[in-house]
């Protein structure tokens, strides 16, 4: 029974955000809008962590089976050729201005 109602909760959060970024038209998925609120409960104390435990902790157990659609559509595309290339580097800068940046702060915050 804990297990259905903590992924009860999960869901409802899940909801909660959809709902509230596609009301105030946020430029923001709905799963993070959601795990935001659901952050900001579980640090006022609205919602108890030991709620959501047992769903959580099952969710977890099968977390590599929720990313085989996702590795089923790279391989669809692994011939795609240049357009890897495009990809590749996109993400290539985008972490190296991601390092870049968060390391410009880190000195700044640090002197």
């Amino acid at each position: 029974m804990r297990l259905l109602i903590g992924i009860a909760w999960l869901w409802a959060f899940f909801g909660l955000g959809t709902a509230l970024t596609g009301a105030l038209g946020l430029p923001l998925p709905g799963s993070v809008a959601g795990m935001l609120l659901l952050w900001v409960a579980l640090e006022t104390k609205a919602i108890r962590l030991e709620w959501l435990e047992r769903g959580a902790q099952s969710l977890l157990g099968v977390l590599g089976l929720l990313f085989v659609p996702a590795g089923v559509g790279l391989a669809q595309y692994a011939g795609a050729g240049p357009l890897w290339i495009a990809v590749l580097a996109t993400v290539l800068l985008g972490a190296l201005a991601t390092l870049a940046v968060t390391g410009h702060v880190t000195q700044r915050w640090l002197s």
